[in-house]
């Protein structure tokens, strides 16, 4: 039998089932197989019939919806008209990345595995269940998930067995080559253009939107730095309900990018072109010709904790023997607590570790950085602000992110950081965004309650909500708002005072730290038992939470189900089928973010 072609397709949201797929297709280069890596919507899914032998990588989104990039695939493989035997000659394996903290876990994986087996295709082992809570994070599933697949293709494919692979530390090909220009002619022009055709902004073609305001809502002398964000989107044809966020990708800082080029010896100015070496379509976000600059700060992720793959790349190009050593340890299996403690749990960046490792980082050809760094991927923020109340306009709330680890340097969020430094007082500002579908959706009948809690930055849907809501003559609304103190972090409170004056909104607020006792949004939840039974009961309210992943979500459930408990006199098995009932038709939704 002829040595199979290896495809492997990803659903990816944030970029790391993209780099599981590309370091699948290193380890099958290495054993001298041909190998394709596409997303899932960027494959034509009807060829599926006629492939021999492919690899789904799946991250689970949400409450366990698949990835932007795999939808429209979702909604084909699901159809019913499908005749049950198309697949039967394709042998294929699913693995999922996912995060157990969160009740869907790795649920599109699973279902894929399923749909398949019910398709007729071979699944040649059970779907990896790669974990993000694990101590040793998602290689624990994916090294021996990965060692038993390609197992499974030797026994299939006896011939493989003559060839011998690549050696670990012998770089392979890389994806692009770079080709300097000569001659620095007129100075390329990377900045986005206003679009003239009417389309409706996408990922490929983001709308310019201006900054009209960016002001900070915390007190000063309050810890956190939260902003208040306001665009222009007139001429945009974007349009968006209460739900729905806005998409956005951030910029590397100018001194992270003088420092990169510093490292690299990059002249930022330099023009290049871009040649795939193989069937790899070029960047469609990168101009032809580019500069290094907006190569740069616009497209590769340098402030981004690095994963294993950058290690294992990186070690090929290692000459210095101590270097060498240590990024093939990073690299390794059983390198990974050692990665942990040296990457991950300082969040010590892609940038830093160049620093870290001058003579390795010397030895790097400009053809590989798209090989080694992932592209920034786009951040995505709840919209607090509705069309109705506030006409070609978009406002976010954002927390900018910064924290102490034990590096010298504190750590920032990419996104967070940007935004916050853009000032339109300094001339006009753009930024390129689109909005993307929510996952909440609220309810069309007049009359239907909407309870909503939403502490912190979770407040930002409910604002949209109750705008849109209140535009609408829809006046029962009940918010539960909790942030660290009245005085500090009480977003939007003259707001919600007129909003409660005009009688259109009930208003429950929990300030955890002004009091000696902590008190949370949950506290309020259950000292409101017989409002809320009476909302839910009688008059078929919609509960919803938005807000942090962490701890909030399950503590607010727990307390809903006290109330069903207490107020409708169900047991506890009984108070949980109602919650999952309730999630089940829409009467229930959350919105939560790690």
């Amino acid at each position: 039998m002829s040595k199979p072609t290896l495809l492997v397709l990803y659903g990816s949201q944030t970029g790391t089932a993209q780099d599981t797929a590309q370091r699948i297709a290193r380890q099958a280069q290495r054993r001298q197989l041909q190998v394709q890596v596409l997303p899932l919507d960027g494959y034509n899914v009807a060829s599926l019939i006629s492939e021999p032998l492919v690899i789904f990588v799946c991250a689970t989104t949400g409450q366990g919806d698949p990835p932007d990039n795999m939808k429209n695939f979702w909604k084909f493989v699901f159809k019913k008209s499908l005749p049950v035997g198309s697949l039967s000659r394709l042998d294929c394996a699913v693995l999922g990345l996912g995060d157990s903290s969160y009740p869907k876990f790795n649920f599109v994986a699973k279902k894929l595995h399923k749909r398949l087996q019910q398709l007729g295709a071979s699944m040649l082992l059970p779907v990896g269940l790669a974990d993000d809570q694990h101590d040793l994070g998602s290689d624990a599933a994916i090294d021996p998930w990965l060692t038993s697949f390609w197992q499974k293709v030797l026994a299939l494919y006896p011939s493989l067995a003559d060839v011998i692979p690549l050696r670990e530390d012998e770089p392979l090909p890389p994806a692009f080559t770079v080709h300097f220009l000569d001659e620095v002619k007129e100075k390329t022009d990377d900045r986005l253009r206003i679009p003239t055709e009417q389309t409706v902004p996408s990922p490929s073609h983001p709308f310019p939107a201006r900054l009209v305001s960016n002001v900070r809502v915390t007190d000063p002398s309050h810890f956190q730095d939260v902003r208040h964000i306001e665009f222009d989107i007139t001429g945009s044809n974007i349009k968006f309900a209460a739900g729905d966020v806005v998409m956005m990708r951030p910029r590397n800082s100018a001194e992270d990018v003088q420092q990169f080029c510093q490292l690299l010896r990059l002249d930022p100015e330099a023009r290049f072109t871009l040649r795939a070496t193989d069937n790899t379509a070029v960047p469609a976000r990168l101009p032809q010709p580019c500069t290094v600059r907006y190569l740069v700060e616009s497209y590769l992720d340098i402030a981004a904790v690095p994963r294993r793959s950058f290690f294992e790349l990186l070690s090929t190009f290692a000459t210095n023997e101590l270097e060498k050593e240590k990024l093939m340890e990073f690299s390794s299996a059983v390198g990974q607590d050692e990665l942990h403690s040296y990457c991950s749990r300082p969040r010590r960046t892609a940038l830093e570790v160049l620093a870290d490792f001058p003579h390795t980082t010397a030895e790097l050809k400009a053809d590989y950085l798209l090989d080694l760094f992932p592209e920034i991927q786009p951040r995505s923020f709840s919209i607090a602000s509705s069309l109705q109340a506030h006409p070609d306009r978009i406002q976010i709330l954002v927390a900018v992110v910064r924290y102490k680890t034990k590096l010298y340097k504190p750590r920032r969020g990419l996104c967070s950081t940007w935004l916050a430094s853009l000032d339109p007082a300094q001339g006009d500002v753009y930024v390129p965004l689109w909005v993307k579908k929510g996952t909440m959706k609220f309810p069309k009948e007049k009359d239907t309650p909407v309870i909503m809690v939403g502490p912190g930055t979770g407040l930002a849907p409910f604002r949209s909500a109750l705008q849109e809501r209140i535009a609408e003559g829809k006046h029962a609304n009940v918010l539960f708002f909790g942030c660290r103190s009245e005085t500090k972090d009480f977003y939007f409170r003259s707001e919600w005072e007129e909003m409660m004056k005009a009688g259109q909104l009930s208003l429950f607020t929990a300030f955890s730290r002004d009091q000696e006792e902590k008190v949370y949004v949950q506290h309020r939840v259950r000292e409101n038992a017989e409002l809320l039974w009476d909302l839910i009961a009688n008059r078929g309210a919609c509960f919803y939470i938005a807000g942090n992943a962490k701890e909030m979500p399950a503590s607010v459930c727990d307390a809903l189900k006290e109330v069903f408990q207490q107020e409708g006199g169900v047991s506890a098995e009984d108070a949980e089928q109602m919650l999952t009932n309730m999630e089940r038709t829409g009467q229930f939704q959350s919105e939560t973010w790690s």
